[in-house]
């Protein structure tokens, strides 16, 4: 009993733990000293690469804060047009404005149409839907966030704005279809 438990296990057939060898540590080589041309185009490298990434930073600032104001202007926007909307459910006639480069419709009444044709009423579009609301509060949707402004009708534009009111796309009155 008094191996020991390195006797024991060697006795069992485990073989010693190998001796670490002395290797030598390589050296580094030493680096070839650089000319003073390519110090200096490393560091203007090094100056373009700050300058950039501070460029990007304060981009990346400017984008996130025009996107808060949206969002608050949003917000305020529809604060403003909780409970004022002109919307009639029973509205039959349907009017096509132009918005965001397409065609939109809103359906409206006949006292609806004379109105917002003559510039009393106006559409905003907020979440996707369009709201038939009076001149005033059109006024205030338009100083708070313009682009939500769908149709504002300006009863003063001249009509010559047109271009089928020329007589050269007249329809002729003995046209028959």
């Amino acid at each position: 009993m008094s191996n020991s438990l390195r006797d024991q296990l060697l006795g069992l057939g485990f073989t010693p733990a190998p001796k670490p060898s002395a290797k030598p540590v390589p050296k580094q080589a030493p680096k070839p000293a650089r000319s003073r041309e390519e110090i200096e185009l490393a560091k203007a490298y090094a100056i373009r690469a700050d300058t950039e990434k501070t460029e990007r930073i304060a981009a990346e600032r400017l984008k996130q804060e025009t996107a808060r104001l949206r969002r608050e202007a949003k917000l305020r926007l529809e604060h403003l047009l909780a409970d004022k909307s002109l919307n009639d459910a029973a509205a039959e006639i349907t009017r096509h404005f132009p918005y965001g480069g397409k065609i939109k419709r809103i359906h409206v009444t006949a006292d609806q149409l004379v109105a917002l044709n003559a510039g009393r009423l106006g559409v905003v579009q907020m979440n996707g839907r369009y709201s038939l609301v009076d001149a005033d509060v059109l006024a205030e949707a338009e100083m708070i966030f313009p682009e939500a402004v769908a149709l504002k009708v300006d009863p003063d534009a001249p009509a010559s704005d047109d271009a089928y009111a020329d007589t050269q796309y007249q329809v002729p009155d003995d046209l028959v279809w």
